[in-house]
């Protein structure tokens, strides 16, 4: 398992105009991480960035371990889901052009226009097949979130995927959305492990008496992100069962806390990585 920082975790300070995709990847260089995860919500000029992205990666010697999409698919607006549909054909061109094996997508959130769960859930089944169909044509992976309306649990992550029924799509398992579908990821993960191709990791901690720089989950409850191993999530049994499954990816660790976002970062970068090391010396020693 490989260690990679999202850009996600400093998203601050693009919103704020003062960073660029290169200045994260300086800034990613004085981590512990061998690689990153992009956005595509953080371009600019695409066109005129790109060529400096690519020789900001070979010159930090950083992979680009997954390209994110911001897809929805569930909309009864034809048009609007053939939009959706080249935001991830674009993400797929993209990842062939970073070399990144996996592309992140969502399934999509609460219906747009008068339409019906089933029926979104449905478009959504549709568009995922054929972006599936594309990128396994160009070699890359499409990784669900559990993220959303319909891929929220576990087993909506696996029935979509089942739905789909392409070796492109497997799940991007995010550590702590599970909890604001009022799911345990401990749990989860015994469901999805087989289908993993990519892992967010990130902590929330139940805060019910915080109102600002919170996620409130399905069932009402307010939780904060937090730097990794101070919230709720049992990251060490999370990154046992994924070792001990043969699970070779990347790990992406997204910093989503309330505080300094360099620091956050860091800080959860350092934690994970001696999580990793520590899980990887449990079963080097269990080989025994």
């Amino acid at each position: 398992m490989n260690i990679s920082l999202s850009m996600w975790s400093v998203h601050k300070y693009w919103y704020e105009g003062r960073w660029d995709i290169v200045d994260f990847l300086d800034f990613a260089s004085t981590t512990k991480v061998s690689g990153v995860e992009l956005l595509s919500i953080f371009w600019r000029d695409q066109q005129r960035e790109l060529p400096a992205v690519k020789e900001a990666l070979r010159k930090y010697q950083l992979k680009a371990a997954c390209y994110a999409a911001y897809n929805n698919f569930a909309s009864g607006d034809s048009d609007k889901r053939k939009q959706q549909l080249k935001e991830v054909t674009d993400a797929v061109d993209m990842a062939v052009m970073l070399e990144a094996p996996v592309v992140r997508v969502f399934s999509g959130d609460l219906p747009e226009g008068n339409i019906s769960y089933e029926q979104g859930l449905g478009y959504a089944v549709e568009g995922l097949a054929r972006a599936a169909q594309y990128a396994e044509q160009k070699g890359v992976v499409l990784c669900l979130e559990n993220h959303g309306l319909f891929a929220g649990r576990s087993g909506q992550v696996l029935d979509v995927i089942n739905q789909v029924g392409s070796p492109a799509l497997g799940s991007t398992f995010d550590t702590g959305n599970f909890l604001l579908v009022g799911q345990s990821p401990s749990d989860a993960i015994q469901e999805l492990l087989g289908v993993i191709k990519h892992v967010h990791v990130k902590d929330f901690l139940h805060t019910p008496d915080e109102t600002e720089n919170v996620y409130t989950s399905l069932t009402g409850e307010r939780y904060a992100g937090k730097i990794p191993g101070e919230g709720e999530v049992d990251l060490r049994y999370i990154l046992g069962e994924l070792q001990a499954s043969g699970y070779d990816g990347w790990l992406s660790v997204e910093y989503e806390g309330s505080g300094e976002q360099r620091e956050g970062a860091v800080r959860s970068v350092d934690v994970v990585y001696d999580l990793v090391q520590s899980v990887k010396s449990n079963k080097s020693r269990g080989d025994r």
